[in-house]
């Protein structure tokens, strides 16, 4: 079976009628979003919302260990040096906001299998979906403060969402990762199963929804995503905006060398 979207870092497979796997597929970084995978994302997400054949969409990552670790550090030692950002960043002002706003406009139905740990915006793909499923092993949380910078790409609208203001506050300001046992029972996720099982009961939701009545669930998941579009609207720019500014702080450079370090980083006093 050939790939139906043939994108590089993404596989894409219509395995059952109607229903369209899309693995994050870059095993050998635990699925980390380099930047020539992030520029893949937005237009994979219009190109399954153009697609007639497409009711219900699995997205999960390849491999047990990671479903997507967040942005790949790769490039932290060349950002360090002051040549990894692009002036006035706009891989976050335009790819990332097209990221969010492409993910939010799929009309089908999103299943997030959560395979393993989702990170950063890993954990805000896997939360823009409409249901989620996670391993029993995985984790998920957003650890952007640890780096010294804002969770801009969506992460300071999801959690206080998801889980109220104060939970919410808790994941971002100490950027700590959950359980999958804590996810459940905190109601971020559907159900958590064994990692053997994940991938089968993912196909059983995915095949009970392709086998409804469509126009009904795209409305009701339109209407459900109203207010999510509605915070995403509000906020999203400002938060993209707030993320580039914390890039130039000397805590940011801070977490990155202690990064390459290998230590904890030290932090100063924030003006």
């Amino acid at each position: 079976m050939g790939d139906r979207y043939d994108l590089r870092f993404f596989r894409t497979e219509l395995r059952e009628p109607g229903i369209l796997w899309v693995t994050l597929d870059r095993p050998e970084r635990r699925n980390a979003i380099s930047p020539e995978m992030h520029e893949e994302l937005a237009p994979l997400f219009a190109r399954i919302a153009a697609d007639r054949e497409v009711r219900v969409v699995v997205l999960t990552g390849a491999g047990d260990k990671a479903f997507c670790v967040g942005a790949d550090f790769g490039g932290m030692q060349e950002n360090l040096d002051g040549g990894g950002y692009e002036d006035g960043h706009p891989g976050l002002m335009l790819g990332s906001a097209a990221i969010v706003r492409g993910q939010l406009a799929v009309h089908q139905p999103i299943i997030a299998a959560i395979n393993g740990d989702a990170i950063g915006l890993g954990a805000t793909l896997a939360l823009f979906c409409d249901l989620v499923l996670m391993a029993d092993h995985a984790r998920v949380g957003d650890p952007h403060v640890s780096a010294g910078i804002v969770a801009g790409d969506g992460g300071a609208i999801l959690w206080p969402l998801l889980l109220g203001p104060h939970r919410g506050k808790e994941v971002l300001l100490l950027g700590d990762l959950m359980t999958a046992a804590d996810a459940e029972r905190l109601g971020l996720v559907n159900a958590v199963h064994p990692k053997g099982d994940l991938a089968d009961a993912a196909a059983r939701l995915a095949q009970r929804l392709a086998s409804g009545p469509q126009i009904a669930i795209q409305f009701n998941k339109r209407l459900a995503n109203a207010d999510i579009l509605d915070r995403v609207n509000r906020l999203l720019d400002t938060s993209l905006a707030l993320e580039a500014l914390t890039f130039e702080t000397a805590d940011h450079r801070e977490a990155v060398k202690a990064f390459l370090e290998k230590r904890p980083a030290v932090f100063g006093k924030g003006e």
